[in-house]
């Protein structure tokens, strides 16, 4: 006599795992994705990224929004009702976050009022196409330019291309690695007094009878050394004036403390204020993840248009502002 295994359902086979137990690990990897979820979320509300190896994680706050309504559908399905409220309350929080650089701030701007047209562009070790740039320049009417990382050796290049004509007045600091060109002559040009690792290139231009100091800037980057670049990001709230332009490539996303408390100190993040949320700059040369480069202005200024543009030879992403003076 012998003992026969009872019949398996049609479609049943050993490696299919019973359903108590796809749930199981379902839950179980859905809890592991929110304890991390919910640790980044703790170093964002509490700024513990300021000046620690936190600073590089920060950047995935708008994905781990993504994820965690993926994980709140799923904890849906399977019915978890208490992970599925902690996924709820995160993504509450994350939208607290993220949903105002997706709404514009309305304001009117009369038709009158001056226009000043700024671009940012990191040269890439001087490694940015020349003609690129300058067409850019010409085509979109660029009063003033912001270059990071231009060499000496790139100048003459850009020169060539044409940019002299279109933008002839100029405060050039390679060895500082930030530059500013201006269709307007400087009033005052120099390096912020405020120390930073590279020095930032400042320069005054008067704007329809209105002084505007263009601050081009380029931190160091916290992969590198996070102290460094919050104590850059620190000196720049010196630049947070009422007629400031302060562009260029902060090596820092809006979730960044330290990017929070420039803003807080009185400068307003363009693409925020016309409600485009979604502006990533960084890795040009593959595919943009982060913003890392920001046009910031003070109260005497509204963005009316801002855009991203990709250059060859570049590893960021231009960035291009217009701004009104009211």
């Amino acid at each position: 006599m012998s003992i026969q295994d009872p019949p398996r359902p049609p479609g049943h086979d050993l490696t299919t795992p019973p359903r108590p137990r796809t749930r199981s690990v379902l839950l179980g990897v859905c809890a592991v994705v929110l304890v991390g979820i919910g640790a980044l979320a703790v170093v964002r509300a509490t700024g513990l990224d300021a000046g620690t190896v936190f600073a590089v994680v920060v950047v995935g706050v708008p994905y781990a929004a993504v994820v965690t309504v993926v994980v709140g559908v799923v904890l849906a399905v399977l019915k978890a009702r208490w992970l599925f409220g902690v996924a709820v309350v995160l993504l509450v929080l994350q939208v607290v976050w993220l949903a105002p650089r997706f709404v514009a701030d309305g304001g009117e701007v009369p038709a009158a009022a001056a226009r000043l047209r700024v671009a940012t562009i990191n040269a890439h070790v001087g490694g940015v196409d020349a003609q690129a740039v300058v067409d850019f320049v010409r085509e979109r009417r660029v009063d003033v330019l912001a270059v990071e990382e231009l060499t000496s050796d790139a100048i003459p290049a850009l020169d060539d291309a044409g940019l002299r004509e279109l933008l002839p007045y100029r405060e050039l600091r390679p060895q500082d690695d930030s530059s500013l060109y201006s269709r307007l002559p400087f009033t005052a040009s120099g390096p912020l007094a405020a120390p930073t690792t590279w020095p930032q290139t400042t320069g005054t231009i008067d704007v329809d009878g209105r002084a505007v100091v263009v601050v081009a800037v380029h931190t160091y980057y916290p992969a590198g050394d996070a102290g460094l670049w919050a104590n850059d990001m620190t000196a720049l709230r010196a630049t947070a004036g009422e007629n400031s332009v302060v562009l260029g490539d902060f090596n820092a996303t809006l979730d960044h403390a330290p990017m929070r408390e420039l803003l807080a100190a009185g400068l307003v993040d363009s693409h925020a204020e016309l409600g485009n949320g979604w502006a990533p700059t960084w890795p040009a040369d593959s595919v943009p993840v982060v913003q890392l480069d920001h046009v910031l202005h003070g109260r005497g200024l509204v963005a009316v248009a801002t855009g991203e543009h990709t250059l060859p030879g570049s590893d960021h992403r231009l960035v291009f502002a217009e701004l009104a003076l009211v």
